[in-house]
Parts: C-alpha cells; structure tokens; sequence
C-alpha cells in the first residue's frame, strides 16, 4: 500500500500527458479578450457578433472586464488575456517590464479624450499652478504621458508636484472628497466629472500627446492563434464604422452596462477618434519619444525600442 507500481505508474503518466495536450488544444482555440468598462471592444462584446465569426473558424472567445490599461497589460504579460486595448502609456510600461507584447492596430489621436480637471472652484488656473500640489491619476495610463508633457510645457518640473496614483473611481473619490486638487483622466470618467460635478478643464493633450489608442496582443496568440486575431480586428473595424455613423446609438447601448447617462456618453464618444488602422513609422515613432520621455525621468527601468514589439506586416 502507498506505493504505486511502475505499469500503474506509467499509465498515471500517459493519461495525465494526453490531458495537459487535451487541455492545452482546447485552450489554443479560445481567444481571451481583455477590455475596459468603456471603448470599441465593449460594443463588440455588446453586438455579439464577434462570437459567430470566430466559432465559424473553431474558436470561441472569452471576456475579462479590467479598471484600466495597466492590469490588462500585467493580465496579458503572465497569459491570462490574449488581446486587449489601452492607451499610449502602458504599453510603454509593460515592454520595459518584458512583457511579450505586440502592437497589432490603432485608433488615431483623440486629444480632447483626456484631460487635468480641477473642481470648478478651484484657485488652480493654468498648469503652472499645479507646482506643489497633489495630482491624482492612474500610473501608467495615457494620462501620466499628458502629466508629464503638460508639465513640461508650463515650466514645473514632475518632481514638483504630488502624484497620487489611484484607480479611476478611488480618484474621483479622492478629487471630490478634496483630498487631491487636481485629478488627470480620460472619457469616459472625464465627461462624467465635467457633467455631473461641472469638474472643469485645465487642459486637454491637444497640442501636447497623441492620445493614440492601441490594440495589442501577446506573441504567444499571434504565432499561435494570428488567423483568429486578424477576424477580431476585423469585426472591430465593423463596430467602429457603426459607432461613427451613430453616435447616439452608441451611447444608448453602452449606458446601461457602463452606469453612465447616455448624454454623457455622447460627448465623450463625439471626442474619440475613429479608423481603426494598422500601425505605421509615424505611430511608432511617437511612442519612441513617449518611451524616451519616461526612462528619461527613471519612470522607466530601462530603455525600450518599441519597433520590437509591432506585429510584421501591421
């Protein structure tokens, strides 16, 4: 007793071999995507057509809701997502930390879809004001690029101000409470400030970042599963000419399942921008700067080339 033979022993073997085969067979046919409470991939998942597509193909897919960029791109860096979508910043964060990333799409500059708000009262009222203050945003998201040349451009440097890094709604909580005086954050949490507690904008990235939104993918899913990734993007590309077209349809879908009243959802997607288009020298080129910019200030471990991490043929 307690000691297994060796013709049992090797069957144990054999019949746990053929279930890790099994398991991972069945794993490579599933597309997991990430997403964010608000964007393009919400209205595919809420379209549902997504899912016909792929099993047309032998795939299924499956859905993981994430607060921001940053967790999506952790998710993704230790294989529990394949796809997903962010903004310019935390890609820049995750290819330094070694993640197996890759640039497959992006969606061009939406500049006024990110902002520093500051409460409408507030004695804050340029840029410059923000020296020696407590500014709440989520690290490394696309807002701490627009922090950072924001700052720049008023003359502070970052070192003099507070950052208070904090998700989207324990930021806002933070920013209403007074605990913060400023709070960087994008659509559509930045629409949802300005309408429902008149938070007013110090500035936008217009005229300072790109505010680029990116989809990315791990290698892992584009050696293995590329055919299903290009049928995602495809169908994402049908959504985006759908939400250009009707705007007010659009929010009235996502109202619902994002909590958010449909009018305020109509202004942030009037500022998102729309063409979901593959990624070219120029994109890349503007993330280089982006990726210089924080290993520039220590933010980054080390130096990236973020040409490494494009899909070949995007």
């Amino acid at each position: 007793m307690g000691r297994i033979g060796p013709i049992l022993r090797g069957a144990l073997i054999a019949i746990f071999a053929v279930a890790a085969v099994t398991a991972a067979k069945a794993d490579d046919k599933v597309v997991r995507i990430g997403f964010q409470k608000y964007g393009k991939l919400v209205l595919l998942k809420g379209k549902g057509t997504l899912e016909g597509q792929l099993k047309a193909i032998g795939y299924s897919v499956e859905w993981k809701e994430f607060p921001a960029g940053p967790q999506m791109l952790e998710a993704l860096n230790v294989g529990a997502i394949d796809f997903g979508n962010t903004g310019e910043t935390p890609p820049i964060f995750a290819q330094a930390a070694g993640a197996p990333l890759v640039y497959v799409a992006y969606e061009p500059p939406a500049p006024k879809g990110e902002a520093i708000l500051v409460p409408q009262d507030s004695p804050i009222k340029s840029v410059a004001d923000l020296k020696g203050k407590k500014v709440a945003l989520n690290k490394g998201s696309n807002v701490h690029y627009l922090l950072v040349k924001a700052l720049e451009k008023a003359g502070v440097k970052y070192t003099e101000i507070e950052p208070v890094f904090l998700a989207p709604a324990d930021a806002r909580a933070a920013f209403e409470r007074g605990a913060v005086q400023a709070w960087a954050i994008w659509d559509p949490f930045q629409a949802s400030a300005e309408g429902t507690i008149k938070a007013r904008e110090l500035t936008n990235a217009e005229g300072l970042v790109p505010n680029y939104q990116f989809y990315l993918a791990s290698r892992k899913a584009i050696d293995e599963r590329g055919k299903a990734i290009d049928v995602v993007l495809a169908q994402l590309r049908d959504v985006d000419a759908w939400a250009k077209s009707d705007i007010k349809a659009v929010a009235a879908q996502l109202a619902p399942s994002i909590g958010l009243p449909a009018d305020i959802l109509e202004v942030a997607l009037e500022r998102q921008s729309y063409g979901i288009k593959p990624v070219d020298a120029a994109v890349i080129a503007d993330q280089q700067k982006l990726a210089d910019v924080f290993h520039g200030l220590g933010l980054l471990p080390k130096p990236i080339k973020v040409s490494d991490a494009v899909r070949s043929g995007s």
